[in-house]
């Protein structure tokens, strides 16, 4: 098999790298604030799109299958035909997406443009891969521990924009909103982000592409829509032992075609697959926070320990979460270049554990959710701005992108899973107010010691990584 040079590319001039790293970022928190513009719009979905709960819930699960497709797909097109070529696309899609969004009034047009949003999933990792090829390596730490932190800072960013939007306009006003920064991503990037040199060329693995698709939409469904469908019996079971089939099959595939989608061999390298497991326990925890604290304080007060507060002033006290997350950037950046990106990784897992730890005896006032809530972006600012280093490291130039997108699929999927189990245990322990079940705080609780738990198991995870030279050793080496 035919592969680039992993030589890294000269380095370009500095007033190029200054506007490279501004535009990748901004680029990753419109991306990231795109998928966050639903979740004030979710318990008026039924209404606003003349269908049943159970169907209009398809606007946000299309989403999450849609990027889980395109993520590792994109990166690898990335990697053979140009990741400033895939990240233009990925941005159009957003921009074309959000368009169709603001149009639709019904379910099946949104569902189309949700679809379309998800397919830009793979700015992130394109961007931080073109990083790789076009910063000079004293700058590389912060520049992608910043990159990885947009995906908080949109979130967080986003919540509460969109919700002041969607409280004081029309409800369509949140998709042109995005569609405009989309397009304006689009134009910072064709004017100012360099096409990479660095290519592997060859065939690609379309029936890979689809088999790895295929697994993870049957796989995705079963962790999304389990709890809805029933574990035991018709349609759970069958999509959980086809996934898990037509993942057996591709892995053999991708083993034996000469230009694989995934080189599961470059994965299976311990480095690689220790930081990916990590990602997996890692999204776990992190996304328990994003799913107890909004609703303990949006829950009323009667309930004894809701705060009963609006869906805008929820986003307010989350949002520090996001800004924070981005000022660990450089710190995250520093802790690699002295100690290398294992030990950053660690001590973020320590951080989000103290976090939750933390948070199980602070939920009574707004202060302390956004203490607690901090705590933890701290810490998840730390370990994903270590992961892109873990995985660059131990893999070619000419497959960058290609990793780091699966890399994020991982984190996606300990997202998802996070997501499932929270609900399943909020559905389980509930209190009766007003003839309606709400999530009881004991619930909460033992979501956000399972979010403990789970970064301390990354924690663990970390522990036995190689031992890691610095990110300026690293990328010279």
């Amino acid at each position: 098999m035919t592969r680039a040079s992993s030589t890294r590319p000269a380095t370009p001039p500095q007033v190029q790298s200054s506007t490279v790293v501004p535009v990748l970022a901004f680029s990753g928190i419109v991306v990231s604030l795109t998928q966050t513009l639903m979740i004030p719009l979710v318990p008026k979905l039924p209404e606003l799109l003349h269908a049943r709960a159970a169907d209009a819930a398809w606007a946000i699960t299309a989403t999450l299958l849609a990027a889980a497709v395109a993520t590792p797909t994109i990166g690898r097109l990335g990697d053979m035909y140009g990741k400033r070529r895939m990240l233009l696309f990925s941005l159009g899609m957003l921009v074309l997406g959000s368009v169709v969004c603001a149009l639709s009034d019904g379910l099946a047009p949104m569902v189309v443009g949700r679809v379309l949003q998800g397919l830009s999933s793979g700015v992130i990792p394109l961007g931080i891969s073109i990083m790789r090829d076009e910063l000079p390596p004293e700058r590389l730490g912060g520049a992608t521990a910043l990159m990885s932190a947009s995906l908080g800072v949109g979130g967080a960013l986003g919540l509460p924009a969109a919700a002041f939007i969607a409280e004081n306009a029309n409800w369509h006003t949140l998709f042109w909103v995005a569609a405009a920064l989309g397009a304006v991503a689009a134009v910072l990037v064709t004017s100012l982000v360099p096409e990479s040199q660095a290519r592997t060329g060859g065939r690609f693995d379309l029936p890979g592409a689809v088999g790895l698709s295929v697994a993870l939409l049957c796989l995705l469904l079963v962790i999304s829509k389990g709890a809805d469908w029933g574990w035991t019996g018709g349609v759970t079971p069958g999509l959980l032992i086809a996934g898990l089939v037509v993942l057996a099959a591709w892995g053999r595939w991708e083993l034996r075609t000469p230009q694989p989608l995934v080189d599961l061999r470059t994965t299976a390298r311990r480095q690689v697959l220790l930081t990916n497991i990590a990602s997996v326990v890692f999204g776990f925890a992190m996304f328990a926070t994003s799913l107890v604290i909004p609703q303990l304080l949006q829950l009323p007060e009667a309930t004894g320990y809701g705060l009963g507060q609006s869906i805008l002033a929820a986003g307010l006290v989350m949002a520090p979460n996001g800004l924070i997350m981005m000022a660990m950037a450089p710190v995250s950046a520093r802790i690699s270049q002295t100690r290398g990106p294992k030990v950053t990784l660690m001590v973020g897992a320590l951080v989000v554990a103290v976090g939750y730890g933390s948070s199980l005896l602070m939920l009574s006032s707004i202060w302390q959710l956004m203490i607690a809530s901090s705590i933890i972006g701290a810490g998840v600012g730390l370990a994903y701005g270590a992961m892109p280093a873990l995985v660059m490291a131990a893999v070619p130039v000419s497959e960058t992108a290609a990793a780091n997108s699966l890399n994020t699929l991982m984190r996606s999927i300990g997202t998802s899973l996070s997501s499932s189990v929270a609900g399943v245990v909020l559905a389980h322990m509930t209190i009766e107010l007003g003839g309606a079940a709400l999530p009881s705080l004991g619930g909460f609780r033992v979501v956000l010691g399972i979010g403990a738990v789970a970064a301390l198991f990354a924690l663990l995870i970390a522990a036995f990584l190689p031992g890691q030279p610095t990110n300026r050793d690293q990328e010279l080496a």
